[in-house]
């Protein structure tokens, strides 16, 4: 029974694979691995909570589930713009934590082959952001694509996880 258990979970694996959804802040695309995503909603009205950081924007009650939301364009310190009808919720889960991603708009699901996929430049260059896993070249545009698993810091995703209680 578990080896049928694993056989299913691998094969879902490898229909995710090579998948990202992406989507815009501003004029930039960044990408994250569909593996990820449980679900995209509009914007909702959120709870805001008192001392967290500015980009931790408040919580949401998502179907009995409280999920902290993080305004991705302040976590990377891009200006502030007013959420309108395009803003959209990206509802992530990083170890078993559910964290909703404010972003500008969703684009599309790409599926990007391994071939395109380069690691970012290194620190040499100076290009050091740690969010960025690598860069998915899709024709003649590349997408930066989201490594989720350092979305947050440890302390960061404490507060999270606090938030969300």
């Amino acid at each position: 029974m578990a080896d049928e258990r694993d056989m299913i979970l691998e094969q879902e694996e490898d229909t995710q694979r090579g998948k990202y959804l992406t989507f815009n802040l501003g004029k930039e695309v960044f990408g994250i691995e569909i593996r990820y995503v449980t679900e995209i909603i509009g914007i909702q009205p959120i709870s805001e909570v008192p001392e967290v950081p500015d980009y931790v924007k408040g919580i949401i009650n998502l179907r009995g589930r409280i999920i902290p939301l993080i305004d991705v364009r302040l976590k990377f310190k891009k200006e502030a713009v007013e959420y309108n009808d395009r803003t959209c919720i990206i509802v992530i889960d990083i170890d078993n934590t559910s964290v909703g991603l404010i972003v500008d708009q969703v684009a599309e699901v790409l599926s990007i082959e391994d071939q395109n996929i380069v690691p970012p430049p290194d620190y040499r260059t100076g290009f050091q952001n740690k969010y960025i896993k690598s860069i998915g070249r899709v024709e003649e545009e590349v997408k930066l694509i989201l490594d989720c698993e350092k979305l947050l810091s440890d302390d960061e995703m404490e507060i999270v996880e606090q938030v969300s209680l």
